[in-house]
């Protein structure tokens, strides 16, 4: 069950389910491949689906996916490369419709909000952007879509953009990350988290004094606060909101992602 605050719910997992080093310390030993979606969904509560940036999968696939995990339990969905890594964005359309259109929606009341991440070297062009994110539509054969915009170039660090994305209503990534701007203006009725920076020293990824400012900081984004010690790049807007919270260890030990994300988990349920 997502970590249930006084506001908003915390959803917290890892990127993809298939990685062998997991066979060894996250799926019990002997487990069939087949199951490991499954166990993943028993002991997480989200999931952010990757092979979506590289490939367009079949309907059957994301009802599979769907059937596979408990009630409660979400998907996120990195949107193709083909939608975000192009000169111009906002001739994306169709790009943005074929990844929309190959069975997301029937993920239903699991699918969480759509990843839409760029390349370290894409600039920020306020008009380009803006109508690329107006090709982001609201709903998708009437499941809710929700957006989250990730930017890995500095030029993204200014209050123009958060104010873009605010008026849009799409969440800006707060990555954790050694060399991506960090960027945790609260744009959306939602926040979207990605931790980048676990250690293989680490059982748990990230020592249990990071887990614990964690876990704090995503309770806060729950209660609708804006956390002290992040970096902003907009003023704030008036009024806590409860949010929902996306959080996801990726890439860094990817081996020891699994144990972060239960460790948190429990944090976040003991509080």
């Amino acid at each position: 069950m997502a970590g249930s605050t006084s506001s908003g719910c915390i959803y917290t997992g890892v990127g993809g389910w298939t990685y062998e080093p997991w066979r060894d310390n996250f799926y019990p030993k002997g487990l069939p491949h087949a199951r490991e979606l499954d166990y993943a969904g028993q002991h997480l509560t989200a999931i952010e689906i990757n092979g979506t940036y590289y490939g367009t999968q079949k309907r059957e696939t994301w009802q599979k996916w769907a059937a596979a995990v408990p009630e409660g339990f979400v998907f996120t969905a990195k949107a193709s490369r083909f939608c975000t890594n192009r000169k111009v964005l906002a001739d994306g359309a169709d790009s943005i419709a074929k990844f929309l259109g190959q069975g997301i929606a029937e993920l239903g009341p699991k699918l969480g909000p759509i990843l839409w991440q760029f390349m370290g070297t894409k600039r920020f062009e306020r008009d380009d952007f803006a109508r690329f994110l107006d090709l982001l539509p609201a709903e998708q054969e009437g499941v809710r879509l929700r957006h989250a915009i990730e930017p890995r170039h500095e030029s993204f660090v200014c209050a123009e953009f958060v104010e873009l994305a605010r008026d849009r209503g799409c969440a800006v990534v707060f990555a954790d990350h050694a060399e991506y701007p960090m960027i945790a203006d609260l744009t959306a009725p939602f926040v979207y988290a990605r931790l980048q920076q676990s250690r293989a020293d680490e059982p748990t990824g990230y020592d249990a004094a990071e887990l614990d400012r964690w876990a704090g900081i995503a309770r806060a984004w729950a209660a609708g606060k804006a956390p002290e010690g992040l970096a902003y790049a907009a003023p704030a807007t008036d009024g806590a909101k409860a949010r929902d919270v996306f959080l996801f260890f990726i890439a860094g030990a990817k081996e020891r992602n699994p144990a972060a994300a239960q460790a948190l988990i429990a944090k976040v349920q003991d509080a």
